[in-house]
């Protein structure tokens, strides 16, 4: 009888919800984005201002040394990861000319905020920039009940476009890394 129960539990949306959900491998993510041909990664190492201002915005120290990137001008794809609550959330994000062209949830851990991946939220974000500050250019409305999965994804567009200014000068060619 305790092998029925688990698994009922784990039909259950409760059950559901306790596993997580992949919702599109980084390699699919990176198809898309390159049309199938993705460029061949490279890294930014986090390492004095690069490290300051990336801790400054998320709150805390990015977890590495170096963050894994694909470059293909104007275009920069970031795979990233944030907790929201307790768990990480892994999203993919693209940085066209200076702005996030698209974000998308990967793969959501969380018991809660699951919304976060649904397309009326993260479509808030095509062509929002970066303010000198280092804060989005554009308000972003939250969810109700996913506060924290929301600040997530808003910490991870602010780093994912202030680590694209460190790799493409104004004229978007690949700066020194």
């Amino acid at each position: 009888m305790p092998g029925l129960l688990t698994f009922l539990l784990l039909l259950s949306p409760a059950g559901l919800l306790l596993a997580g959900e992949l919702y599109q491998t980084p390699e699919a993510f990176l198809d898309e984005v390159f049309a199938g041909h993705p460029p061949t990664p490279d890294v930014l190492w986090l390492k004095d201002e690069v490290r300051a201002t990336s801790t400054q915005i998320m709150g805390h120290t990015y977890p590495g040394l170096r963050i894994r990137y694909w470059f293909n001008a104007p275009r920069s794809a970031w795979i990233l990861e944030e907790i929201g609550k307790e768990k990480p959330i892994t999203v993919g994000l693209v940085v066209n000319a200076r702005t996030l062209e698209r974000i998308r949830v990967l793969e959501f851990r969380e018991s809660r905020g699951w919304e976060v991946h649904l397309p009326f939220f993260t479509d808030q974000f095509q062509g929002v920039g970066l303010t000198g500050n280092k804060q989005l250019d554009k308000d972003i409305d939250g969810i109700s009940g996913a506060t924290l999965s929301v600040r997530a994804l808003e910490k991870l567009a602010r780093l994912a476009l202030y680590l694209d200014s460190r790799i493409t000068p104004a004229d978007d060619t690949p700066a020194q890394k």
